[in-house]
């Protein structure tokens, strides 16, 4: 057993040595008075990086959008990504599609899928203090999401108009109203732990989620308002012409008006997992994941980086956005919103480098670094050789992030910190669209390929 104490002999040798090198005091009197991250920045990639690109879409949505105090971005994406499109056929200025919407639909199924988890792990033989069920009880319910996700909730409950249904203070700040979900499904999760211990039948159980769900929804509601089951949508277009659709269910404003130009079902989501362990070409799916009981399940098809680099590019010369998860906050000048991975120098600060000395695969593995984070490539660069320079970003943070809220990403951030994309499937090669074909290998429940997108 090594045994290393910090003696106060060990101590003395340390303050010495960093006293004995004048560059540390320099360092610590700047990171005293400042944020020692932004202190490393540097001014060379902020001279050098312009938000400026060969191909980029023809419209971008308007406005900016903002998901405030919330882990909403993966819904945003989507919207985003689907309202450009949507604006051009309708010819509109300004458009948003509720997020509000999309999240008490989640709020709903998610709640549901936990409640049926805990049964199906309670009759796997899981034990309450057992890794898997005490990762379930930790976020009963969280904001987060993966593109599977989106689809079950698109293709079961539709997408309105912002106007149609609003934000609410819990959509913006949700941490409250979660605290509340969260307390109640843990109290109702015990309920039907206890129930099956005691024999219950699958239709007590049944009974008894229903009634669980009763009291769920009303939370749900009070806090974020329900919505309507048809919805009268009014508008002016560019022309300043009057326009009305409606009385229409929310699912057949999304068969009617928006899939025919973006249609979920048409589009495939491609990891890129570096690990050992997990090989490319291979399908894989996370344990007990998922937001809608029957829905459909979170599946990864794994691919080098590379060549989702590449589809995004040519989606993007197509004039289609495409939605991405990343590790947004390795290596980001947020008020400049660059993220390159020489934005900052932390040897010249700290005397070792932050972040990369770990290969991707190894920060995976190590907890380093996973997918948290979801937005939108706009538009791309590439250089006369034809090699892909640099991304643009379009996020949800509000125009106060970035330039006017949009980013630029270089091809070499692409590669250490994007970890999926989704492209229409008329862009991916036959081969690997067969690979959805396998049988996916299921990795556990805490896997960071799990992590949902904030």
């Amino acid at each position: 057993m090594v045994v290393c104490p910090l003696t106060p002999e060990i101590l003395d040798q340390l303050r010495a040595k960093f006293y004995a090198d004048s560059r540390n005091v320099l360092a610590q009197n700047v990171c005293t008075k400042t944020n020692p991250i932004e202190a490393c920045a540097s001014r060379k990639i902020l001279e050098e990086t312009h938000h400026v690109f060969t191909h980029k879409i023809e419209t971008e949505g308007k406005p900016v959008t903002n998901q405030k105090n919330s882990g909403r971005c993966w819904l945003f994406a989507i919207l985003n990504v689907m309202r450009t499109s949507f604006m051009k056929q309708h010819n509109l200025d300004e458009f948003e599609f509720s997020q509000a919407y999309l999240f008490f639909w989640d709020k709903v199924e998610r709640c549901n899928y936990f409640l049926h988890n805990i049964v199906n792990t309670a009759k796997r033989g899981e034990a309450v203090e057992g890794r898997l069920v005490n990762f379930l009880l930790t976020d009963p319910t969280c904001d987060g999401g993966q593109w599977d996700m989106i689809v079950n909730l698109i293709t079961r409950h539709g997408v309105v108009p912002k106007t149609c249904f609003p934000e609410s203070y819990s959509c913006e700040s949700s941490v409250r109203m979660n605290s509340l979900l969260k307390s109640k499904l843990r109290e109702y999760a015990k309920a039907l732990r206890d129930m099956i211990d005691n024999g219950a039948s699958d239709d007590e159980l049944k009974t008894r989620i229903n009634e669980q769900m009763m009291v769920i929804y009303r939370i749900i509601g009070i806090c974020l308002g329900v919505p309507s089951e048809k919805i009268t949508w009014e508008y002016y277009d560019k022309s300043k012409n009057y326009n009305c659709v409606g009385p229409i269910t929310p699912l057949e404003f999304y068969e009617n008006c928006v899939k025919p130009y973006y249609n979920v079902n048409d589009k495939v989501c491609l990891v890129t997992d570096p690990r050992p362990g997990n090989p490319y070409g291979k399908l894989y799916t996370v344990d007990c994941l998922g937001n809608v009981v029957s829905g459909k399940t979170t599946r990864y098809n794994n691919q080098p980086v590379e060549l989702l680099m590449k589809l995004c590019a040519e989606s993007i010369k197509d004039n289609e956005p495409v939605w991405f998860g990343c590790d947004v906050n390795k290596r980001l000048i947020d008020k400049h919103g660059i993220h390159d991975i020489n934005t900052y120098n932390f040897e010249l600060m700290f005397g070792t480098d932050i972040h990369l000395g770990l290969s991707k695969a190894d920060r995976l593995l190590y907890g380093d670094s996973m997918m948290v984070h979801a937005m939108a490539f706009t538009a791309v660069s590439i250089d006369r050789e034809g090699k892909i320079k640099k991304f643009r970003i379009e996020n949800s943070w509000g125009e106060d992030h970035g330039q006017k809220g949009y980013q630029v990403v270089t091809t070499e951030w692409f590669a250490n910190f994007v970890f999926e994309a989704v492209v229409d499937k008329k862009y991916v090669p036959a081969d690997v669209m067969a690979v959805f074909n396998q049988e996916p290998i299921v990795l556990p429940a805490w896997d960071p390929m799990g992590t949902l997108a904030h």
